[in-house]
């Protein structure tokens, strides 16, 4: 997906690790994926760079489909989608 289609999408959860450093990000996104639903759309804002490697790849490995990355000065909003 382009950074358009990213920004347009409506999540059905947000966890904000903004303020956490690695390996937090990543341990937020996997509680907060608990609450998603089946097909949901969870956004992870980080400020750590290490969450836009491990994130994409914790989803690929656990079943989930990360749909892409959109980077603001000083963050970056994750997008993934439960698979399972």
């Amino acid at each position: 997906m382009n950074t358009a289609e990213l920004k347009r999408l409506r999540v059905d959860k947000v966890v904000d690790a903004r303020e956490l450093d690695c390996p937090g990000p990543l341990l937020e996104a996997k509680r907060g994926m608990e609450s998603v639903p089946m097909a949901g759309i969870m956004e992870v804002i980080s400020s750590d760079t290490g969450t836009m490697l491990d994130v994409p790849a914790w989803a690929f490995k656990v079943g989930h489909e990360y749909l892409g990355t959109v980077t603001e000065p000083g963050i970056w909003r994750i997008y993934v989608k439960r698979g399972k």
